[in-house]
């Protein structure tokens, strides 16, 4: 569906721009931006691989397993479906590992195979109460060092990259807990109408 609308979009741009005489514009933009696009991801790339190493030096230096230590009783309490050893947990505190240090692409996979472990637990095709959270919670923007923005303040010459870092702390305090509680309302209300 989004597919549709981005070429929906894009169509209605073009010919927008063909009955405008502006046609030359839009053939300019398309390079510019194919341009920056090949300049910015060789300059993430470079960010990405940094921060992919430190997070594997940092794995191998047990500094992974003492966070994941650290987050496992709350993250037992968000899923109290899931067993405390059961492979999901590993998958769930490694993404949010990742997704704390703004590792969104290392994040993706352990993302996955996490819902695939919580899939295999519920057994069923519908989205069960761990998988609504873990949703929930990755939606909320999970992040405490936003690394590829980051980068990119970096390719265009930021004076101060790094000044973001205070405020997307408390964005995703924010965004985190209040996802959590209105995750918890309608499981409640769930609950509730069930019951009835």
């Amino acid at each position: 569906m989004v597919n549709l609308i981005w070429a929906g979009m894009a169509i209605i741009g073009i010919v927008y721009a063909m009955f405008n005489g502006t046609m030359e514009n839009v053939n300019q933009a398309l390079f510019e931006s194919a341009d920056d696009a090949v300049t910015i991801s060789i300059g993430l790339i470079s960010v990405l691989v940094f921060w992919l190493g430190l997070m594997r030096v940092a794995e191998k230096a047990g500094m992974l397993r003492v966070l994941t230590n650290f987050f496992k009783p709350m993250v037992t309490r968000l899923f109290p479906e899931i067993p405390k050893d059961h492979p999901a947990m590993g998958y769930i505190l490694s993404n949010f590992t990742a997704n704390l240090f703004g590792l969104g692409n290392a994040a993706t996979p352990m993302g996955i195979k996490a819902m695939e472990e919580m899939k295999k637990i519920s057994g069923s095709d519908k989205a069960s109460r761990s998988m609504i959270t873990f949703l929930v919670i990755n939606t909320s923007s999970l992040t405490l060092i936003p690394t590829t923005v980051i980068a990119i303040r970096m390719q265009y010459d930021s004076q101060a990259p790094t000044e973001i870092v205070g405020t997307t702390i408390l964005a995703t305090l924010v965004t985190s807990i209040t996802a959590i509680i209105v995750d918890r309302l309608f499981y409640l209300r769930r609950v509730r109408k069930n019951r009835q």
